[in-house]
């Protein structure tokens, strides 16, 4: 049973296309992330299905129901947004209840859900403190805390973690799929983080220009990105691309030839025509293994960032900038030649023209 569903999906400012006939079913205690740069329509999107924006054309429909041109507070969900929109002058509980106040709900029940919720996010200590005694973590779970004492079916999430430093992005990220796992509700998750995507989701969407580029799960678009967009937004650093041409089943570009594996690409499409390699850093290898790869060459290294965990290491590839991710104690340094190799069969290979996946 599909928990949210879109058809047809319009939003247009005067002239200006924001979503263009847009269709999306998320199933019923999905974890979804609506990933993209800014611009690419996915707050839009996310504002649409809360009933804060108006589409243009289209239909949404949540749980069954047609809630297209219904108020927010008729369509079951639980909103948080980047900022925490916390009320200042109320404690933390004050802030959780106070939804609840307002619909009138019997103070037993309250308390039994506000409970439940302080429980879950760990809150317990703080119920009784107001905003500015917070830090920026623990206002975010008390943002958090607020959608999840309306016991809704759908959470949405509007880049809840961009205004935190990286580590408490990280426990938060945490929290959140744990949170997911207990609840097993149906999440919809706006980023521009790549990480947070990889992380939390059961399925990504990424968005670029009001469509959806692609919609799969993380190890699909991960590893067989559809188009030369989506191989480049995923990934840090980013995919490695050499422009060249094909012919005869292999790769060229100068001196570079890489056969190319017929399971794994379909070269008849793009016999003897322009294309595109692509190769993430981390699928490079190093040293004496890359001798066994379908090619190998010697690079010179042009800049070395060690970033602990891995060491990033710049070269050129037959004019190409091209990036190598090597272990974090790879002994390493400008102007040294190392040998690099090139295996096929982790490799993406697009059509210069169309950008779509070969």
């Amino acid at each position: 049973m599909s928990s949210v569903e879109i058809k047809g999906l319009d939003l247009q400012f005067a002239s200006i296309k924001v979503l263009q006939n847009l269709n999306l079913t998320i199933p019923k205690g999905e974890f979804l992330v609506l990933l993209g740069s800014s611009g690419c329509g996915k707050s839009t999107l996310l504002n649409c299905i809360a009933g804060l924006l108006e589409p243009t054309a289209g239909q949404i429909f949540i749980n069954g129901k047609n809630v297209t041109w219904s108020e927010p507070s008729e369509r079951g969900i639980g909103m948080v947004f980047q900022s925490y929109a916390l009320y200042p002058q109320m404690s933390v509980e004050g802030n959780l209840t106070f939804g609840l106040r307002n619909a009138r709900m019997p103070r037993q029940e309250i308390a039994k859900r506000v409970k439940r919720a302080a429980e879950v996010l760990q809150i317990e200590p703080l119920l009784k403190r107001k905003p500015a005694a917070l830090s920026g973590g623990q206002r975010q779970r008390v943002a958090i805390g607020r959608a999840l004492v309306r016991d809704v079916e759908v959470f949405l999430f509007d880049e809840p973690l961009s205004n935190l430093d990286a580590k408490l992005r990280a426990d938060l990220r945490v929290e959140i799929k744990r949170l997911h796992q207990q609840l097993e509700n149906t999440m919809i998750y706006v980023t521009h983080d790549q990480i947070e995507a990889m992380t939390l989701a059961d399925r990504i969407a990424i968005m670029k220009g009001g469509k959806i580029m692609q919609l799969g799960s993380p190890n699909e678009i991960y590893n067989r990105p559809l188009n030369r967009y989506v191989a480049d937004f995923i990934g840090s650093p980013s995919m490695n691309f050499i422009e060249g041409t094909i012919k005869e089943g292999t790769f060229k570009k100068g001196d570079m030839m890489v056969p190319l594996n017929k399971y794994e690409f379909s070269t008849e499409r793009a016999s003897q025509s322009a294309a595109t390699l692509g190769i993430r850093p981390e699928h490079i290898v190093t040293g004496d293994q890359a001798h066994g790869m379908p090619f190998s060459t010697s690079v010179e290294i042009e800049l070395v960032e060690p970033t602990g965990s891995d060491t990033l290491v710049y070269a050129q590839l037959e004019g190409t900038a091209f990036r190598i991710r090597m272990d974090g104690q790879a002994k390493v340094r400008p102007r040294e030649k190392i040998t690099i190799g090139i295996d096929s069969a982790r490799a993406s290979l697009f059509d210069s023209s169309t950008e779509l996946r070969l």
